[in-house]
């Protein structure tokens, strides 16, 4: 089973970036400790600030991978494009945002990437991740 983690833009700066509300971990150091947890998976992890290189990738792999991971960062909020190259695709996709987008600033509570995804995981900080593979894992019959 191949699944994909994409992290869209500003996610590189995890650790560094507003630690009170993302944490202190970069994201390498998280997914190594998921590719640990998870080793019969083959794991894989795409990031990218910019728009094109992210659906490029969703193209490279939606029709072969078990799953997409996908934070889009900002661009959930109005990335049509985005929305549009996963719902190309037939390879299932889970939105994962690591704060609670509900209970932020206005702008932040709409996802226009969500309709495309099979489920959405929001708040649980890094293992809102961890979940999501999870999700995959138990549900792979039923995608």
């Amino acid at each position: 089973m191949k699944i994909l983690i994409i992290n869209g833009p500003n996610l590189n700066l995890l650790g560094k970036r507003e630690p009170e509300v993302y944490g202190t971990q970069t994201f390498e150091d998280y997914f190594n400790q998921l590719r640990e947890k998870f080793k019969s998976i083959e794991l894989e992890y795409f990031q990218s600030n910019h728009e094109g290189s992210i659906i490029d990738k969703i193209h490279e792999v939606g029709f072969s991978y078990a799953g997409i991971v996908i934070n889009p960062g900002a661009y959930t909020h109005y990335s049509y494009a985005i929305h549009d190259a996963l719902k190309s695709v037939t390879t299932p996709a889970i939105e994962v945002h690591i704060s609670d987008i509900g209970k932020r600033e206005d702008f932040r509570k709409i996802s226009v990437t969500l309709n495309a995804c099979v489920y959405q995981i929001k708040g649980k900080g890094l293992q809102g991740y961890e979940e999501a593979v999870e999700y995959f894992i138990h549900n792979k019959n039923n995608l």
